[in-house]
């Protein structure tokens, strides 16, 4: 077997592959499919200061090659995540790594600081939320608002932070180069595809919300030329995602750069499929002569 062990901001994983926020729940949902020990890490739903209830229905709609939702971040609030979801993570040998949204840069810091002083092993923060105070744009959508945030909640976190980059950017690089610059430990990308979808039967939008993010293998090339555009601009580490369905999927997103990969829409078509990337990588591996994971990532320039 090789070494699939990867090392993220100084946090060993005993391999790459992870779940991608907003697919898994907080693990517990699929603890009867998945083997959690087998897992590098559990990346949580998103954690707010605060619960929210989540968009109106209807909020989720198949698309060819993927899937649209508009759940809007429904979560329970950061109290029940660390009464509830800290403590049934804790009982496997995984990584955890708590995800982070917020309406503004204060909901941020709030969250930041709570989980700061639980034992989630870092922090994946979510930037492609709208910020309220800003007309709703997004905080990933500006060099500037990504840079100010991630010094803001650097300033502080006591965890290693990955910040989350959103594709609805005309020059993802620049906000990897922000984010960089501002103290991020790491990054993770890409985040859904804004996306619509119309009933011309009922001629009306099928989400409620009108636009949805869009995740499945439909979105995989382009994820894949994001995560090498930065890997390539930045010398932090890079979780790649977006459209995995299985391990030659992932192997693509570790030659290009990524030190990680997280498995995300295709939970829901296989509850298996993080296990089976798993097994899947180290046969590559085995297959092709390399001693360790590392050695593949970033080969390709």
């Amino acid at each position: 077997m090789a070494d699939l062990r990867t090392v993220i901001a100084g946090v060993e994983f005993k391999n790459p592959v992870m779940t991608a926020s907003g697919t898994f729940g907080s693990g517990m949902e699929y603890g009867e499919f998945v083997d959690l020990n087998r897992l590098g890490a559990v990346v949580t739903k998103g954690v707010a200061n605060v619960p929210w209830p989540g968009n109106p229905t209807p909020r989720v709609a198949e698309v060819y090659g993927g899937m649209l939702n508009a759940i809007g971040l429904q979560n329970p609030g950061m109290e029940m995540f660390i009464e509830r979801d800290i403590p049934f993570l804790k009982k496997y040998d995984t990584k955890i790594i708590a995800n982070v949204c917020g309406k503004s840069v204060e909901d941020y810091l709030e969250v930041t600081e709570r989980l700061s002083d639980t034992e989630v092993d870092m922090l994946e923060i979510n930037i492609s939320c709208p910020n309220v105070k800003e007309g709703a744009i997004a905080f990933g959508q500006k060099a500037e608002s990504v840079f100010n945030i991630t010094s803001k909640i650097k300033k502080v976190s006591k965890k290693p932070v990955i910040m989350k980059l959103s594709p609805n950017v005309t020059d993802i690089t620049e906000m990897a180069k922000a984010a960089e610059a501002a103290g991020a430990d790491a990054l993770s990308l890409i985040n859904t595809i804004t996306g619509m979808k119309i009933d011309i039967n009922r001629r009306s939008f099928v989400l409620a919300n009108k636009t949805g993010g869009m995740s499945g293998p439909a979105i995989k090339p382009v994820a894949v030329r994001m995560v090498y555009q930065c890997a390539n601009a930045v010398n932090i580490p890079i979780i790649g995602m977006g459209g995995i369905s299985n391990a030659d999927d992932a192997v693509e997103f570790l030659l290009a750069g990524a030190t990680a990969v997280a498995v995300g829409a295709y939970n829901f078509i296989n509850p298996y499929a993080t296990e089976e990337v798993v097994d899947g990588i180290d046969a590559y591996l085995d297959r092709n002569g390399f001693a360790s994971v590392k050695d593949i990532i970033g080969i390709v320039k």
